[in-house]
């Protein structure tokens, strides 16, 4: 059974569009303008603390970083602009320990949307995580209603598997809510 990595990817991930890279903390402003009063994230990342401050933004980062050391479970990378190294979103992975199945989540900047950079990163994490790491599975989850990040799975080559109902409690409402489930093989690379 493939592991975990110990480190982030290195180099970092790039198809010359985008690039994944490890979060610092000189982010925390990047990453402050771009969670606080979204409410557009705030509506489908029900832990997205709002308003979101900079002790919110060093917590992200810190918490990033305990994942790459194995201390903790998500592990997400900043996704920047290739050329301009601007950020435009985030990407991660979250893992399942005692399994060769993965979980990728992201979120997308305000200003990035529509552009085609989640599907990138989505699909750059994707190979890094079925073709160099070896794992078997990828799943991607997302609510139903979230059209955008729906169409994210479709185009980064993620099969719709069906509705699992009632599988996640809303952490702002408490209201039981459904993820559509998609997946991605290690033989559909």
């Amino acid at each position: 059974m493939p592991e975990r990595p110990s480190g982030p990817p290195h180099p970092p991930l790039s198809d010359g569009v985008v690039t994944l890279r490890p979060w610092t903390e000189a982010d925390a402003g990047a990453i402050v303008s771009i969670c606080d009063g979204d409410a557009e994230l705030a509506r489908w990342l029900d832990r997205l603390p709002q308003p979101y401050t900079e002790r919110d933004a060093l917590e992200y980062v810190a918490r990033a970083a305990r994942g790459w050391a194995g201390a903790d479970e998500e592990t997400p990378l900043a996704v920047t602009d290739a050329s301009t190294a601007e950020i435009v979103g985030s990407c991660g992975l979250s893992w399942r320990p005692g399994q060769s199945i993965v979980e990728v989540g992201y979120w997308t900047a305000r200003s990035a949307r529509g552009r085609g950079v989640a599907p990138r990163a989505v699909r750059l994490l994707a190979g890094w995580a079925l073709a160099e790491l070896g794992f078997a599975r990828l799943e991607l989850r997302a609510e139903p209603g979230n059209a955008a990040s729906l169409r994210v799975a479709e185009k980064a080559g993620f099969s719709f598997e069906g509705i699992l109902r009632a599988v996640h409690e809303d952490a702002r409402t408490g209201a039981r809510v459904d993820h559509a489930l998609y997946s991605l093989l290690a033989t559909e690379l």
